[in-house]
């Protein structure tokens, strides 16, 4: 096995632990014992907790990214855009604790990520997080072309349409907006016709492509159907 196994392996054992028992859970020798190595396994691959947590981060950003680029673009640039936040929102529900380290969020340990400047795709730190918000941009650039949006910088757009939808799933993997998603259909759904409107297209274009985006969702999801079916 390689030294790279081995990161891998620990890295996953990381995230199996931080799934099962939060933050608290995310320590040197239980993260060697998952993997069947001595608590120095950490120090030898890693240096530490800190770095540890740092590839756990990265991780959560390759996650992102693969789950954000799992449907293929369509004919509407606005409802890929949908799609994708829908994408963002899963990824979180679905990993909450993962998302909170990624993003800084919560400090394993007190070790907290240092990835930065994800929306600078010149001079991030964080190859994986530049991966990530790249679909975005790409997505926002074919609604600028499009004529859907009215002409800016493509990662300008970006970076507010991800402000907003990471906002929203922050707001809600914390609890504020009570059970049963019900933020989705309250919240979600209707910001994302907002922002779009906002970003320079019209009401009744917006919603249709939302309607569009729901319905792309649902057939690439089977039983997941509406985002709002989505379970932590």
């Amino acid at each position: 096995m390689t030294a790279e196994d081995i990161r891998s392996r620990l890295v996953d054992a990381a995230v199996h632990l931080l799934a099962e028992g939060g933050p608290e859970a995310l320590q040197a020798r239980k993260v060697a014992a998952e993997v069947g190595a001595s608590t120095m396994a950490v120090y030898t691959h890693f240096g530490g907790m800190g770095e540890l947590v740092e590839a756990v981060a990265r991780e959560g950003f390759r996650r992102l990214r693969d789950n954000l680029g799992r449907i293929p673009p369509g004919d509407d640039p606005v409802a890929d855009i949908f799609v994708k936040a829908y994408a963002y929102r899963h990824t979180a529900v679905e990993h909450p604790q993962l998302y909170a380290v990624t993003f800084g969020l919560s400090a394993p340990g007190g070790k907290r990520a240092a990835i930065k400047g994800v929306a600078d795709l010149t001079d991030a730190n964080s190859e994986e997080g530049r991966e990530a918000l790249s679909h975005i941009v790409d997505a926002s650039a074919r609604a600028i072309e499009a004529g859907r949006f009215r002409q800016a910088e493509p990662l300008e757009v970006a970076s507010q349409l991800w402000s907003g939808v990471h906002g929203y799933v922050t707001l809600e993997i914390a609890g504020h907006f009570g059970e049963d998603n019900a933020g989705v259909n309250q919240v979600l759904l209707p910001l994302g016709v907002t922002l779009a409107v906002g970003l320079g297209d019209t009401p009744e274009s917006a919603a249709r492509s939302q309607r569009v985006a729901v319905d792309t969702w649902r057939k690439a999801n089977g039983n997941a159907g509406h985002p709002s079916d989505d379970v932590r």
